[in-house]
């Protein structure tokens, strides 16, 4: 089939053009971060203000009413306005004694996994984060609506772009590294814009326009291949069937990478703003605790694990077709299959081991950096049966 040029240019300046808005949703995302980071420390400013005044007005009670406090006996002996013990220092009913943990006897959920918090935990955390169920509900963000807007116009000239390299090179338009890497970055606005009419996920939309971004860039400066034909070993229908599953699964660890991350920052943050420390990333109370992430992550993890598991066994298919056996130990085999234990590792040691927590998240995070390194290592500096890349 003759390859059509000006229409292959027509699409650079398209992904050109869809990287320059990926850009303005990056900034668009951030700034909704930034501003909402400002105004919780000027709440809490404010807050802390209300707090002086009402310490000042309390000096001025009659210092017999101080002492005694609200439910002291007639001598006022004994009370203690707010610590939870009675007389002589002894236990509450229902109360954990003194010398063991702090509320223990009303944890819900809390054992030596840290599958739950303490009641006097989450009542610390009152406030400090976005709902876990994610839906869309609180205060007005234009700056986030302003984000998905500019998102979903990026995605759409994006397809364009796509669409008419594929029409250029008349095939599907993942034939190399800069066709994968485009595709990849649209499915990732895809996956990302499609969660977002089910479930309020602008808190990583920074993340994913960015990553989104980093894709683009990647292809157009380190991966720049012009219209081309297929290599004889790539023209078969198993590509479009083994590479797009691939691109899929691949787009939805990208966003449960960005949730790992997000993870990670909020539980450190949890963990300050219970020991009572200063809130050091404000802007994180837009974001879920970090054990509704977790939850919402490993669900994604899951779905996206089943389809690299297809991409897996397609791909040995495939392999049968084209060389004669379906397992050869060629580099891109062997990373395929690692990518596939790290990411089943994780969904086990969750579900069965208890790994929860910091542990999952790294796990993912882990499982991720093995696919960008089977991307571009593998593709670039291993000789293999697979060496695809275009450059």
């Amino acid at each position: 089939m003759t390859l059509n040029e000006n229409l292959g240019q027509w699409s650079e300046m398209l992904m050109f053009l869809a990287a320059l808005v990926y850009v303005v949703a990056f900034v668009a995302f951030t700034w909704d971060l930034a501003s909402h980071s400002r105004a919780t420390r000027r709440a809490e400013e404010a807050t802390r203000a209300e707090s002086g005044d009402a310490a000042v007005g309390l000096e001025r009670v009659p210092a017999g009413v101080a002492a005694g406090g609200v439910g002291a006996g007639a001598d006022g002996a004994g009370a203690r306005v707010g610590t939870g013990r009675g007389q002589e220092g002894s236990a509450p009913s229902g109360r954990a004694a003194p010398g063991y943990p702090e509320d223990a006897a009303e944890q819900t959920g809390v054992g030596t996994r840290g599958r739950g918090r303490s009641r006097a935990e989450k009542a610390r955390l009152a406030g400090q984060t976005a709902d876990d169920a994610m839906l869309y509900s609180g205060e007005r963000r234009p700056a986030a609506n302003v984000a998905v807007a500019v998102m979903v116009l990026a995605a759409v000239v994006h397809l364009a772009g796509v669409v008419t390299r594929g029409l250029a090179a008349g095939r599907v338009p993942w034939g190399n590294m800069y066709e994968f890497c485009t595709t990849g970055a649209l499915v990732v606005s895809a996956v990302f814009l499609i969660s977002l009419l089910f479930r309020d996920l602008r808190f990583v939309g920074t993340l994913v326009s960015g990553l989104a971004l980093v894709m683009m860039v990647a292809a157009t400066i380190g991966f720049p291949t012009p219209v081309g034909h297929l290599q004889p070993a790539l023209q078969s229908y198993w590509l479009v069937i083994h590479v797009s599953v691939a691109v899929m699964a691949s787009g939805v660890f990208t966003i449960t990478f960005a949730m790992a991350v997000l993870q990670l920052l909020q539980s450190w943050r949890e963990r300050r703003l219970i020991e009572g420390e200063r809130d050091r990333m404000p802007f994180l109370r837009l974001v879920p605790s970090a054990q509704a992430l977790e939850n919402f992550a490993f669900r994604l993890n899951a779905v996206g694990f089943v389809m690299w598991t297809i991409t897996l066994a397609f791909g040995a298919i495939w392999a049968e077709q084209a060389w004669g056996r379906y397992w050869g130990w060629d580099a891109k085999e062997v990373w395929t299959f690692v990518i596939w234990v790290v990411y089943a590792a994780y969904l086990h040691a969750r579900a069965t081991r208890g790994w929860t927590g910091a542990r999952s998240a790294w796990l993912s995070i882990i499982g991720y950096a093995c696919i960008i390194f089977n991307f571009t290592a593998v593709n670039t500096v291993f000789n293999g049966l697979h060496s695809y890349s275009g450059l």
